[in-house]
Formats: structure tokens, C-alpha cells, sequence
């Protein structure tokens, strides 16, 4: 007899974990889509559904597995039909398409490692929610802070929209516990990174930008970055510089001057990262990452200020 479907879902994702559980187990399994009698090793259009076969002789054991593992799959606790529910609540935004989501969450250590092909990982829509976030930025700055100049509020979305202000938010939201990474990259501790959590905040953006449009991001968005916004901009009517302030109160102090030196970078040229320390005399006082180096160098400037308790 031809082989049986044992699982059907719309979800590449819930797809690969399901046959990841097969196999662990010892049967082999394939993706099939439109006629049940022709298999396919890939994934189907996003829009169709996706049928997992096994060969008849153990279609039975391959259900009593799937049955007994939707709630406890591999080495975390996945729920195959919602586990990004408690997510959703907290952006407060239900997804149409939850696969947009899926796809928002997928690092490329996880795709890489996908032998189908089936899985994207999400550095396309990171480059999409980077272009949506700095518009909906510069559109409430716009709105709310007419009076303020092109300085003014250059330097409010640029504290918005870092690095390290976007991992924040990422962090509020426990983005990190939904990620869907590679073997590698979960054990080298990927959920906790700041580039890692900043770039698929922006991913998500575009999730929610595709899903909704731009009403639906742009909503979002203000609910998320309203407070922030505000304070950047009370930082920017006293002139807050970090690095200058950092300068002065050394001098202040008769120690040496500030040093900001690489002490690495990362990605591609078009999405660089960067890693930049700040030297005292010989002796590394912080260091940061940014997607800019001034914007890394201010940063590293503000953490120094807090270490020696200058701030």
C-alpha cells in the first residue's frame, strides 16, 4: 500500500517539528501536498496545506506519537496549534496569518539546519520592519514635535531605534522565548543576544506590517514606543551626550581621556554590527554593540558613566 498522512497543518514550522518527532522516534516521514499519492521532499505554498506521510505498516504508531507529544515536543515545550498564543496577547496583535509570524521568528541557524529547504529565516523582513519602524518613527516625531528641528528629533529616533533600545523591547515582550533558532545558536545562548533580539523585533514589525498593513504596524508601534519616545526627547531638550559628558567629567577628575576602539563586528556589509569598548587609561570600562558605531560609542560612553557612578 502507498504511504498514509498521519498530519496535516498550513505551519512549515509545526511541519518540520512534527517530522522531527518521527524521526527521533525511527520513522521516516515526507511532506505531500495535492494528491496524497504524489510526495514531495519540500514545503507547499504558504497559502495550502501540508500532509506529513508515513508508510502504511506504522501510520498507526506515527499518530500515537503525534498524539502524545502536542504538548511536550523535542527539548522545549511546543504546543502544536498555538504555541505563540501567549505572544500574540502580549502585542496585543492576532496574526491572520500566523505563519507570517513563524516566519518573523525564524533565525537563520534554523533554516540552515532544515534539510528540506521548506524553512526561510527572517533576515528579509528584518531589512522590511527596519524601513517601517524608522517611518512610523519619523511620523510620530513629525505629530508630536513640530517645533523640534531636524536634529532634534534625528537624535530621538536614533535612541528609539537602536540597537539596545530595540533589544529592550524585545525583552519586555519575552520575545526571546519564542524564537525558533538552530541547535547551535540555542546553545551558544541566541535568545539572550542583543543584535539577535533587535533584529527580529524589526522582523516582527514587518510580520505585523504585511499581516495588517500599515494602520496595524503603525498602531502597534506607537503602543510600543510612545514612552520611549518621550524620553528620548527629554534627553534631547537638556542636550544629553553621552560620550561629551563622559569626556568632561574625566577631565573633571584628571583622568585620561575616553578611548573607542572595535573590538569586533558581525553580518553582512549592509547590515553591520558592532561591538565598541570604552578605554580609561589602559582599563575597559564598557562596551556595547550598534548597528552605527557612534551609536555603539554612545551607548559604551552611558554604561561607563554608570560603572564609575558619574551619571
Amino acid at each position: 500500500m502507498g504511504p498514509r498522512v498521519v498530519f496535516t497543518t498550513t505551519s512549515d514550522i509545526e511541519a518540520s517539528v512534527v517530522m522531527s518527532l518521527l524521526d527521533s522516534h525511527g520513522i521516516p516521514s515526507f511532506r505531500i501536498s495535492g494528491n496524497p499519492q504524489a510526495i514531495w521532499p519540500m514545503a507547499v505554498n504558504a497559502l495550502g496545506d501540508i500532509r506529513i506521510a508515513v508508510a502504511d505498516d506504522v501510520a498507526d504508531e506515527a499518530r500515537r506519537i503525534i498524539e502524545s507529544h502536542r504538548e511536550d515536543v523535542g527539548t522545549r515545550v511546543v504546543r502544536l496549534r498555538d504555541e505563540f498564543e501567549e505572544l500574540q496577547e502580549r502585542l496585543g496583535y492576532r496574526f491572520r496569518d500566523r505563519g507570517l509570524l513563524e516566519h518573523a521568528l525564524t533565525h537563520r541557524s534554523r533554516a540552515a539546519e532544515d534539510a528540506t529547504g521548506g524553512v526561510a529565516d527572517n533576515e528579509s523582513l528584518e531589512f522590511l520592519g527596519d524601513a517601517v519602524l524608522g517611518l512610523v518613527v519619523a511620523d510620530m516625531l513629525f505629530r508630536k514635535y513640530p517645533d523640534y528641528d531636524e536634529g532634534q528629533k534625528s537624535k530621538i529616533k536614533a535612541s528609539v531605534v537602536s540597537t539596545q533600545a530595540l533589544a529592550r523591547r524585545a525583552e519586555e515582550i519575552q520575545l526571546g522565548e519564542h524564537l525558533l533558532l538552530g541547535r547551535g545558536e540555542e546553545k551558544t545562548g541566541g535568545r539572550f543576544k542583543q543584535a539577535l533580539l533587535a533584529d527580529s523585533y524589526e522582523a516582527l514589525i514587518a510580520a505585523v506590517y504585511l499581516d495588517g498593513g500599515l494602520p496595524a504596524a503603525a498602531a502597534f508601534l506607537e503602543r510600543e514606543l510612545t514612552d520611549a519616545i518621550e524620553a528620548g526627547a527629554g534627553e534631547t531638550v537638556v542636550g544629553q551626550d553621552y560620550k561629551s559628558a563622559l569626556q568632561e567629567r574625566l577631565q573633571a577628575l584628571g583622568r585620561p581621556l575616553p578611548e573607542y576602539r572595535v573590538a569586533a563586528e558581525s553580518g553582512p556589509d549592509h547590515r553591520k554590527v558592532f561591538n565598541i569598548e570604552v578605554v580609561v587609561g589602559g582599563e575597559m570600562l564598557a562596551g556595547a554593540t550598534g548597528k552605527a558605531k557612534k551609536e555603539a560609542e554612545q551607548e559604551a560612553a552611558r554604561l561607563a558613566l554608570e560603572k564609575v557612578g558619574l551619571k
